[in-house]
């Protein structure tokens, strides 16, 4: 890769810069055994996009309850560090969708006829305190400390305001608000110190269908007058100007109003609010506390815990408390309900959430690992979207398909959650919704948010020619389009469902899966040594460039996806003239990664960047963060442990608002891999074969304990004990598995499940 001496000059100034604006947050010490006091969540929030910044929330909460500096857009929009401007609080940020923003306000003679249009405060971090359940700011321009904590689906919020002034409420229910225009909205008095509505989001490109939101709102001060503007629609809520402190509960559902009701009475019937954030942080110690480290320097473990935090973070459930849901995939809306179990409670959540693609190196294995209930959880979900609408989905929104991104991207996730024994029934149903995805028919044939015809996949093409041809000669009909990178994805999810096919003994159906997950094969030019997108006639696309950005190559370059063949390593490498070959080729393209820190700039927006966009091996999107992996196949496991701890120090540490997952942390997919490559273990395939295999990395702390679900699995807690560890040491120099040698540099899933310990001595 050539850098012109302008381009270097220009990333030179852009290092030194971030050195100086990039400095490492100083924090309180936390208490010993609460890991909530660990989390910065404000890391990477200069970058955010829509659904990425939490606080007020619980694990996979159906409300996530923030202040927003910025409304415009799924992309730059939520809570902005850099913007000093709070426009309100929101209840909903989610994958395409939105809803439910409140301001508290102070209301004078001199602000009380323009209000509806100008109600935006600033506020000062200096100020603020945000962590896990719950968020502290001032409103500058009101004197106003507005404190903001949840249950799953009620937003909790207390306001103190000052002595001057009427305090109100602003009901911002008709407005722009990050993905989604919010229309429609209305809101009615229903008791003395209640209140009701609705309203609806506006359907967007990915989401095709509007959405309605239902609300309920309960005060523990009394509602003096009800005024809506008629210009916006909005409603401003006046409080008895005797009560300085308003407690507002706010609780949501995507069904009715009246669920809404039962959500509030099942998860918040009291006004502590004190014991609502203590609850929460109880709630999330729980979680974060399943993998316990020792060592490290207190950045290291601060950053950690931040990563498993947001692993738990930005999918969102989307059913109410007694099961019902909305289901948005016929031609008519419609309430689902949830199977209920024996007590009466639904089996399973339901949820909306971004794309699998990506999963199958990151949440595959740290939830089918670590939680498993999570993971259980949401295999039912995605089963009950194929059970109402016929298509298992990529990532649903508003209760209905997106086509996010491309090919089967859940079958991993699901045939992986099978492989390590979280799934134990209805195989033989899951694996025909499995099947119908990867046939005429199935979701493989749609490209990205392609809606309404199944052309832009390409996948005729793959069935009958063995590829997916660059341009696709029927013509744009969706996003990521790009033929090689589909035949790729497609060779490999074939692979992970001819698995389960095995291991359900559809011998016929194993064999056709296997063949065609040999299709990679047919995109590889042995002449240049590269994979390389084909016309529909099958001759190679000419003047080639495999640095070129997304060129026949999904979000990636043909550099960087080359490698995107997770299921056979051996047999990329055979291609390439031998492991020793493909070592060397893959050694260099991180040498010259290493130059730009192994990603694409600090932002998604500057993978466009001339020079950024050529990195081969690029650690800010999912295609190629697998790559230091790979080296294990090659017999070369020091290259993966000394590349995975550059990729470690280079992209995954540290704490800081401008940097922390490139502005791409897309609902848990950065947070895991991080987290993963910590902890020293890896899923090549996703964990799809049959007892999945753990690749072997090279942690970074003394000891990492893992506690094992006794719902799932037989053993206590898997540890690991690291000898040496340093930041030189990061070569293992022998392994030792509950007192045995360990051949090799994998473990089983059965080794670690059953419990045990694993130790590492490490040195140069």
């Amino acid at each position: 890769m050539k850098i012109n001496p302008a381009s270097l000059f220009f990333l030179l100034f852009l290092t030194i810069l971030s050195f100086n604006s990039c400095k490492e947050v100083q924090l309180e010490n936390p208490k010993p055994t609460n890991f909530v006091d660990l989390v910065y969540p404000q890391l990477d929030s200069e970058n955010s996009r829509w659904f990425f910044f939490s606080s007020a929330t619980r694990p996979f909460g159906m409300v996530n309850l923030s202040p927003d500096t910025e409304i415009d857009g799924a992309w730059g929009s939520g809570y902005r560090y850099k913007t000093d401007t709070i426009k309100g609080f929101s209840h909903v940020h989610g994958w395409q969708i939105s809803g439910l923003s409140v301001m508290p306000v102070t209301i004078t003679s001199e602000n009380e006829t323009a209000i509806f249009k100008d109600f935006y405060s600033k506020f000062k971090h200096e100020a603020e305190k945000a962590s896990p359940g719950y968020h502290l700011v001032d409103l500058e321009r009101y004197d106003i400390s507005a404190e903001l904590t949840s249950t799953k689906r009620v937003g909790f919020h207390r306001y103190s305001f000052p002595t001057e002034g009427s305090p109100a409420i602003l009901f911002n229910l008709n407005t722009l608000l990050g993905p989604s225009e919010n229309v429609n909205g209305k809101m009615e008095k229903t008791g003395n110190k209640m209140l009701t509505g609705e309203l609806e989001m506006s359907p967007t490109h990915r989401r095709p269908k509007p959405f309605k939101l239902f609300f309920k709102i309960e005060l523990d001060s009394e509602i003096s007058a009800l005024v809506q503007d008629p210009e916006t629609g909005n409603y401003l809520v006046y409080t008895d100007v005797k009560n300085r402190s308003v407690l507002m509960k706010a609780s949501i559902s995507y069904t009715s109003v009246e669920n809404a009701q039962t959500n509030m009475d099942s998860e918040l019937n009291h006004w502590d609010f004190q014991k609502v954030v203590d609850e929460s942080e109880e709630e999330w110690n729980g979680y974060l506390g399943r993998i316990k480290i020792k060592g490290g320097t207190e950045t290291q473990q601060r950053r950690f815990y931040t990563d498993l935090w947001h692993a738990l973070q930005g999918r969102r459930v989307i059913s109410d408390i007694n099961g019902a849901y909305p289901d948005n995939t016929g031609e008519k809306f419609r309430i689902g309900q949830i199977p209920l179990d024996a007590a009466g409670k639904p089996k399973f959540n339901h949820y909306n959430s971004d794309s699998f693609w990506g999963a199958q190196w990151t949440i595959n294995t740290l939830w089918g690992l670590v939680y498993p209930d999570i993971m259980e959880d949401f295999v039912h979900s995605l089963i009950q979207y194929s059970k109402d609408g016929g298509l298992i989905p990529r990532g649903p929104s508003g209760g209905n398909y997106t086509y996010v991104m491309t090919g089967a991207s859940s079958t991993p996730f699901i045939v992986s959650a099978v492989q390590k024994g979280i799934i134990k029934e209805d195989l033989e149903s899951i694996y025909k919704a499995l099947k119908n995805n990867h046939m005429p028919g199935g979701i493989m044939e749609k490209a990205g948010y392609e809606h309404k015809t199944a052309l832009g996949g390409g996948f005729k093409y793959y069935l009958n020619n063995g590829f997916v041809p660059y341009p696709i000669p029927e013509g744009k009909f969706g996003g990521h389009q790009d033929g090689a990178s589909l035949t790729m994805e497609y060779a490999y999810q074939d692979w992970t469902l001819g698995q389960l096919a095995k291991k359900l003994g559809h011998t016929e159906d194993y064999e056709v899966f296997a063949q065609r997950s040999n299709n990679y094969q047919n995109v590889f030019d042995k002449v240049s040594g590269w994979m390389r997108p084909k016309d529909v006639d099958g001759s190679w696309l000419e003047n080639y460039d495999p640095y070129e950005h997304q060129h026949g190559f999904i979000e990636s370059n043909g550099a960087q996806s080359t490698w995107f063949v997770p299921h056979d390593i051996a047999g990329l490498a055979n291609l390439m003239g031998g492991k020793s070959k493909a070592a060397e080729k893959l050694n260099r393209q991180f040498q010259d990664a290493e130059k730009l820190g192994f990603t694409a700039g600090n932002s998604h927006s500057q993978e466009l960047h001339p020079e950024y966009r050529r990195i081969p091996i690029n650690y800010g999107n999912q295609p190629s963060i697998q790559t230091a992996f790979i080296f294990n196949q090659l017999d070369r496991p020091d290259l993966t442990q000394f590349w995975s701890r550059k990729v470690v120090d280079k992209v995954f540490s540290g704490l800081s608002p401008a940097t922390g997952y490139n502005g791409d942390e897309d609902q848990g997919l950065m947070g895991s891999l991080s987290v993963l490559m910590k902890i020293g273990l890896f899923q090549m395939n996703g964990g799809t074969e049959n007892d999945p295999v753990y690749e072997l990395g090279s942690p970074v702390f003394d000891t990492i304990e893992i506690s094992l679900n006794p719902e799932y699995f037989k053993g206590n807690k898997f540890t690991i004990r690291v000898k040496n560890s340093d930041v030189d040491n990061w070569l293992i120099k022998s392994a030792v598995i509950n007192g045995k040698a360990l051949r090799g540099y994998t473990v089983r899933h059965s080794q670690i499940v059953n419990g045990g310990e694993l130790e590492l001595e490490m040195g140069q």
